[in-house]
């Protein structure tokens, strides 16, 4: 799993403490990604006025009537034969998160990958139109180059080629893909889904394939579903929910580029996960971090499995705080004593406050 934690934030050691250089985060944990999320959601139709595209039958548009904009949107279509309806629960989940979902129909039921995502590259124009509809709620609303696309089974593989199709596409949520012999070579972020005992779209005939064909080069993540079957990604509650979890923060990390999902990623939601039977990944996402400077105080070793040794000719105070600025450990470090115990910590990120200083240390 490829892991890569760039510096995103300079600044100087001297001059901030750990928690406001945190307090960006502070809202962003495990615990905030709930379903339903923070804000109330309304739907807008064709009989309020949104456009009727031609690539597809009938929309709902779901947005969030409290949250602060501009917002990024999504567009969903379903699967072979599918109503929206078998998708429609991501609606509200991700709009009451502050991501505007249109959720599609298809003009055949029997419409295959490519036709889906034909459709979505125009559900997405019909976000563009919404943002500039006079009588629309979500006019001037909408940054429209934050666009993403998602579907199920034969949605979830033309989520796929939509990205292929259409390079502005800014992330790809593919649910129990189907798409045989894919060809996807695009670079917008995609993550796929899928369920361990699929018997629509076994995961090594076309998840695991279409993982494999996204280039190495494309921040990509897969996620097996243990004992999932076609639809356990049909709702952000799959996976005991870790479906939802994992999708809103892939979204929010790649889509609306806050990096504080970073964290929730490569520290939390994919380290050892209960609800996984495979998990594989190949990405890079950047962590509001310290300047890879030299400091006064040296620190090692680094990464480490246990304890660090700080390396001061004086007595100096320190206090250890996760990626997220959660204090976790505070002390004096003395002539005699100059190592901070990080066995008991779970694999990861931190920072230590040393003094006026700061510096990454990783657990391993």
């Amino acid at each position: 799993m490829k892991k890569i934690y760039a510096a995103a934030l300079f600044f100087l050691a001297t001059s901030f403490s750990p928690n406001t250089l945190f307090a960006q985060c502070g809202d962003v944990t495990i615990e905030s990604l709930t379903n339903p999320g923070p804000y109330d959601v309304a739907t807008l139709t064709e009989a309020d006025g949104l456009r009727n595209g031609p690539d597809y039958l009938d929309a709902t548009v779901y947005y969030p009537t409290n949250a602060t904009p501009p917002f990024a949107s999504i567009a969903i279509v379903p699967g072979f034969t599918a109503l929206p309806s078998s998708v429609e629960e991501w609606g509200p989940f991700y709009a009451s998160h502050g991501i505007v979902t249109i959720i599609i129909g298809t003009n055949s039921l029997f419409d295959f990958p490519e036709e889906r995502a034909v459709a979505l590259i125009d559900a997405l124009e019909t976000m563009r139109q919404e943002n500039t509809r006079s009588s629309s709620p979500l006019e001037n609303q909408l940054d429209v180059d934050k666009f993403a696309v998602s579907g199920w089974s034969m949605g979830g593989g033309g989520a796929q080629r939509a990205a292929v199709l259409d390079n502005t596409i800014k992330g790809v949520v593919a649910l129990c893909p189907w798409l045989p012999n894919p060809s996807l070579n695009h670079d917008s972020p995609v993550l796929i889904f899928s369920g361990e005992n699929d018997p629509t779209a076994p995961p090594a005939q076309h998840a695991d394939l279409h993982y494999a064909a996204t280039p190495e080069t494309t921040n990509k993540l897969l996620f097996e579903i243990e004992n999932g079957n076609h639809s356990v990604a049909n709702t952000p509650d799959g996976g005991n929910g870790a479906v939802g979890k994992i999708a809103l923060s892939w979204l929010k990390l790649y889509v609306d580029e806050n990096d504080c999902y970073c964290p929730l990623l490569t520290e939390s939601l994919l380290v050892d996960p209960p609800a996984a039977s495979k998990v594989l990944s190949s990405f890079e996402c950047e962590l509001l971090s310290v300047p890879d400077n030299s400091f006064a105080i040296s620190v090692y070793p680094n990464p480490t499995k246990d304890f660090v040794n700080i390396n001061s000719t004086n007595p100096v105070h320190f206090e250890v705080y996760s990626a997220l600025g959660q204090r976790l450990l505070s002390g004096e470090l003395t002539q005699s004593e100059k190592q901070i115990d990080f066995s008991n910590f779970a694999k990861g990120l931190y920072y230590v406050h040393l003094g006026n200083e700061t510096v990454k240390v990783i657990r391993n």
